[in-house]
Parts: structure tokens; C-alpha cells; sequence
């Protein structure tokens, strides 16, 4: 069974920092982009950050350019995100998804999707 487990989520100060990992399991992680979405409380999802397959090109949303970082290692099927310079709006429950090509286009259309993990939550408050 394809499955996406997330962990690293938790309670930060503002201005801390978080990495969030993504482990996958059923299929070969390597041949999928990736994606983190995030969800708060009476909100939609929010498109935060893609990653090609090879890992070679990324995109950001607008308001975690420059403070969060999407990374992967394929060797150990996983998917990271480095959240530094946390902010209360960034909390949220963050998600990690599989896009359903090596190469994402409109990475922002939860239609191109296919597999998501269960979510964990992020708390940004002093």
C-alpha cells in the first residue's frame, strides 16, 4: 500500500525553527514530485512549497520564500522541510503529497495528487 507518514511537527516559539520529514513507503518515492500543503483551522489549503522528483527545482509559496526549505533524499524515501523564522501564521496542519509526475506543473491543483499522509500538526506561539 502506498503510504505517507509525516513527523517532526510540534510547538515552536516565533522565530524557531522546525524540520518536518515525510517518510514513504509502497512505491518508489523517486519517480514522484512532491509537495508540502498546509491547513489551518477554518482554512483552506495552502500551496507551501514543490520539489521535482530528481529534486533539482523547487517552488515556494510567496510566504515562506526565504524562510522554508523543501528538500529530499530518494536513497531513504523521504521528503523534509526545513521551516526556520517560524511565524504564528504558519501554524497549521502540514501535509506532504504525491504529485502524479516526475514534474510538476500546476503544483497548486489538489487534482494532480494522488496520495497523502495523515498530517502533522505545527503550533507557532510564544
Amino acid at each position: 500500500d502506498v503510504q505517507l507518514v509525516e513527523s517532526g511537527g510540534g510547538l515552536v516559539q516565533p522565530g524557531g525553527s522546525l524540520r518536518l520529514s515525510c517518510a514513504a513507503s509502497g512505491f518508489t518515492l523517486s519517480i514522484y514530485a512532491m509537495t508540502w500543503v498546509r491547513q489551518a483551522p477554518g482554512k483552506g489549503l495552502d500551496w507551501v512549497s514543490v520539489i521535482n522528483s530528481a529534486g533539482s527545482r523547487t517552488s515556494y509559496a510567496d510566504s515562506v520564500k526565504g524562510r522554508f526549505t523543501i528538500s529530499r533524499d530518494n536513497a531513504k524515501n523521504t521528503l523534509y522541510l526545513q521551516m526556520n523564522s517560524l511565524k504564528p501564521e504558519d501554524t497549521a496542519v502540514y501535509y506532504c503529497a504525491r504529485y502524479k509526475a516526475p514534474w510538476y506543473g500546476r503544483w497548486y491543483d489538489r487534482n494532480n495528487y494522488d496520495a497523502w499522509g495523515q498530517g502533522t500538526q505545527v503550533t507557532v506561539s510564544s
